[in-house]
């Protein structure tokens, strides 16, 4: 095992780099793990309410601000991003048709948690290699972690006023990861704010779930509401939702820094089952073991075959009416729990009634 004091830290941080880039990540850096302005937003969020059901944003005490509560002997953070737009026409295009089913861009192909967590720990591999054990945890949106400030601060962007993370050369379509280390690597510098005056995010928002620059109310937001809420989707958000069946690109795909953005040369993100170009009803007739079958390796399976239907029922709802839609409702009805047959029988009166 290499002794610390004979590293090269410098020459290794730009090792670390390449080798992230051999694995596919688009951009890597490093930040140490100073937070406070992070943390003092996440409060000022949390005393708002903002976080609806997502309880989790508010436990684990000072741990996810504090990346050293979390790991001990944390000194810097890697922080990692890997582009996904699929490459594929416009998606707007199946926001102007009532018919077909809006799957954010995200999740038409497999987990992203798995694909990144798997590179992160091949890249933690090459590190020891090069220098023997070192101390190590990689995250991908899997624990009480400050991501997007994480990689703010590694110079992989700047937030933008959707929440966001931003770059100028590839927009917003990337996850982000990380690999908490024990090693004194130099940091990277942070790039500056380039929203502007820019309100193109905030503007296009279908639910105004944007209430200021820099703050989100989930209460509000599509991903939020197709996601993360376990309960019925509230009536006066329902109309606003239109065919939005699994998340929310609205604020991604209006914002100019997105025209930057290439599609993914990761073949795992490319759609699977027709998710990018499916119809409402073939979708909402799918059994409950086909959507297991059809989930399988996708983050969509976390919301449960329950969930999903109640989300295909407000869309349907918020269709034009039609002999089929109606058809796959009402039998949909027949075995349907009560969560789901609630936001079936909305669906069918706005067929009556579309006000």
């Amino acid at each position: 095992m290499q002794q610390r004091d004979d590293i090269d830290f410098t020459a290794l941080a730009a090792r670390i780099k390449q080798w992230g880039g051999e694995l596919g990540f688009a951009r890597v850096g490093i930040a140490d793990t100073e937070l406070s302005q992070a943390e003092a937003h996440l409060h000022n969020w949390l005393a708002k309410g903002y976080q609806g059901q997502m309880q989790w944003m508010a436990e684990h005490g000072s741990k996810r601000t504090r990346p050293a509560e979390l790991v001990p002997g944390t000194l810097r953070i890697v922080s990692v991003r890997m582009d996904y737009l699929p490459d594929e026409p416009d998606p707007a295009a199946l926001l102007d048709d009532p018919a077909s089913a809006f799957v954010s861009r995200y999740a038409l192909g497999r987990d992203y948690h798995k694909v990144m967590r798997s590179r992160l720990q091949k890249l933690a591999s090459r590190i020891q290699q090069e220098i023997g054990q070192f101390g190590y945890r990689a995250f991908v949106d899997s624990a009480p972690v400050m991501e997007k400030a994480l990689a703010e601060k590694a110079g992989l962007g700047w937030i933008g006023k959707h929440s966001n993370l931003l770059t100028r050369e590839a927009g917003s379509w990337f996850f982000l990861g990380e690999l908490y280390t024990d090693l004194p690597l130099p940091v990277d510098s942070p790039v500056g704010d380039h929203c502007g005056d820019c309100t193109a995010c905030i503007d296009s928002c279908p639910t105004r779930a944007i209430v200021a620059p820099y703050q989100v109310d989930a209460r509000r937001c599509i991903s939020y509401l197709t996601i993360e809420l376990k309960d019925a989707i509230p009536i006066e958000l329902r109309p606003l939702m239109g065919n939005r069946i699994y998340g929310c690109d609205d604020c991604q795909q209006c914002c100019p820094w997105n025209r930057f953005a290439q599609p993914t040369q990761e073949p795992d993100f490319a759609a699977r089952n027709g998710l990018d170009c499916a119809t409402l009803v073939e979708l909402f007739n799918w059994t409950e073991s086909e959507f297991l079958q059809k989930t399988e390796g996708s983050p969509i399976r976390r919301i449960g075959f329950e969930r999903w239907q109640r989300n295909l029922a407000v869309a349907l709802g918020n269709a034009a009416p039609d002999p089929a839609a109606r058809a796959a409702l009402q039998q949909g009805r027949n075995v349907a729990g009560e969560l789901v047959r609630e936001h079936i029988d909305w669906a069918l009166q706005r067929f009556v009634s579309p006000s």
